[in-house]
């Protein structure tokens, strides 16, 4: 087998098409993150992303995108970001991960969201981890409407949710949905909703760090059959309630960056906006929504079942790969632990919001600096400040979901407990 090495953004079209072709032949590998669209993305402005090209015969078989430091270091591409990370192969396709490393310079490469199909990655897997989805179909097949839908997929939610959106609407103004809005101003607008959640809520903000708002507004123009930008939106009148971005492909919609407009959260707009993108979705022919890997109530709601993600650390005998692995495991171990139990979980949640309080109280006279995208006339541009930032699970997503406002029951029975 041989293997060369590119950057992502510099694949040349008969290599693109190489890889779409092989993410369509295996269901495992239709998540766009897992698309060359994302890699470009990641290697337009992150210095050391690359490709590993697998050939035989002459042709080229498989994928492998990450990132690599000075050091030899690699981390799968977007890692922190991604949700879904793999070497993207055509069937029947083995490799040796030995082989494959030193190929690519790498004395260890770190995972965190592997498909659990990676046989040949499996040995370096320190965890395995739950990745809720809802399994879609057309919903106009079977229902009249959006209402109709609801009351059949999510009977225990249906009616408190619709009577929300009614009151909305009547406080603000007629509630609507738009799936796919091109409105960057939007686009904008929901970054500094999150900015401001991951604040109040005392983790890091992402989007303080340039390089994520350059690359959120670069995603956003992308419009392949294998990756595109999606921004949905819940609007009452002309007023912006809930806003989501994430990727999809043909199949496969990706639950990124969920915020909203903090003071409507009585009514519920994540919710709101996580049931009306489900529905849209299966109308516009996607047949998986990927929640992503991580704990939290609405996704307990809503998901018809769970994938299996895995993290760790493949390695060659070096002795920076023995230096990263001490320095990193034990910082995942600790965080698996806390987000595993319940009891840990919680007062780490209160504290953190303590924080966030605190920063945000700090911060309150202060201008707030706008999330803009970069300066240079298009989708990039030239840094702006900060430090980036981790969601709680490690995904890069801390969805909000509102509040249900009363105990329902999820599509399998269970009740649903109140959100806080």
């Amino acid at each position: 087998m041989e293997i060369t090495i590119h950057r992502p953004q510099d694949l040349s079209t008969s290599l693109r098409q190489a890889w779409h072709r092989a993410m369509d032949e295996s269901p495992e590998y239709e998540n766009p993150f897992l698309a060359p669209e994302f890699a470009a993305g990641i290697g337009r402005y992150r210095g050391g992303a690359q490709v590993a090209v697998l050939h035989e015969g002459g042709e080229a078989v498989g994928f492998f995108p990450y990132e690599r430091n000075a050091f030899g270091v690699g981390r799968a591409v977007g890692l922190g970001l991604s949700d879904c990370q793999a070497l993207v192969h055509r069937p029947g396709v083995t490799w040796d991960p030995q082989e494959l490393l030193r190929a690519c310079g790498l004395s260890v490469f770190e995972f965190d969201h592997l498909v659990e199909e990676q046989k040949p990655f499996g040995r370096y897997v320190t965890g395995s981890f739950a990745s809720p989805v809802i399994d879609l179909k057309d919903g106009a097949g079977d229902y009249g409407d959006y209402a109709e839908w609801l009351r059949g997929a999510y009977p225990g939610l249906a009616k408190t949710t619709l009577k929300k959106e009614r009151r909305l609407g009547r406080d603000l103004g007629e509630m609507r949905f738009v799936f796919d809005e091109r409105d960057p101003r939007v686009l904008h607008r929901l970054m500094q909703w999150k900015s401001a959640q991951y604040r109040r809520t005392g983790r890091m903000d992402r989007f303080a760090r340039p390089w994520i708002v350059d690359l959120v507004d670069h995603l956003f123009h992308v419009r392949d059959e294998h990756f595109t930008g999606v921004l949905s939106v819940v609007y009452a009148g002309d007023r912006p309630v809930a806003a989501h971005f994430g990727p999809r492909s043909r199949t496969v919609f990706a639950a990124w960056f969920t915020a909203y407009d903090p003071e409507l959260r009585y009514y519920s707009p994540g919710l709101i906006m996580h049931l009306r993108m489900a529905e849209a979705a299966g109308r516009h022919g996607v047949r998986l929504l990927d929640l992503g890997r991580g704990e939290k109530e609405y996704k307990d709601w809503l998901k018809t079942r769970e994938l299996r993600v895995g993290e760790g650390f493949a390695t060659r005998p070096h002795p920076v790969a023995a230096a990263h692995r001490l320095w990193r495991r034990p910082v995942r171990g600790l965080r698996n632990t806390v987000l595993a139990h319940p009891t840990l979980r919680e007062p780490a949640d209160r504290l953190l919001r303590t924080v966030g309080t605190l920063r945000t109280a700090d911060r309150a006279d202060r201008p707030e600096r706008p999330v803009e995208p970069g300066g240079t006339g298009g989708p990039g541009g030239p840094g702006r400040r900060g430090r980036p930032g981790r969601s709680p699970d490690g995904s890069g997503r801390t969805g909000q979901t509102g509040q249900t406002g009363q105990t329902g029951r999820t599509a399998s029975g269970r009740a649903a407990p109140r959100t806080r």
